[in-house]
């Protein structure tokens, strides 16, 4: 049998979660592209394949960490913590990979370099995977 009231109480759950979530993932988002140093709207927009292929990387590396925090967490508070660290671990990659370990990596996805791009994604995926593998409670 159907249980209402339990059903709008989770619902109710459900729905602060994924709004907490697109928050998140708004403000990570908007912080990335503040952090690097080509402008990847302007680059889409303009076509760019590279930018596109490493904002939306960085998104799912992000995004990935966010759906375990939400599987793991007990409160929104406990939640808004791990989405804090999985963001600051994900601009730590891109910072690390362009100005450390591929210097030329900017100018490469500016220039519309795909496999520049598919490199930068593929770690930030990476890190992102692990990044959810680590979360516990």
């Amino acid at each position: 049998m159907f249980d209402w009231f339990a059903f709008t109480n989770g619902a109710a759950a459900f729905v602060l979660a994924f709004a907490a979530a697109g928050v998140f993932t708004v403000a990570f988002k908007l912080i990335y592209q503040w952090v690097t140093p080509y402008h990847e709207r302007t680059l889409i927009r303009e076509g760019n394949t590279a930018a596109a292929i490493s904002l939306g990387g960085a998104l799912i590396g992000y995004v990935l960490p966010l759906a375990s925090a939400l599987s793991h967490t007990v409160s929104l508070l406990e939640f808004a913590a791990w989405a804090l660290l999985a963001g600051v671990i994900q601009i730590l990659v891109f910072v690390t990979m362009s100005r450390l370990a591929f210097r030329n990596l900017t100018t490469r996805i500016e220039a519309g370099e795909v496999a520049a791009a598919v490199y930068l994604a593929s770690i930030s995926i990476c890190v992102g995977l692990l990044n959810a593998a680590c979360m516990t409670t």
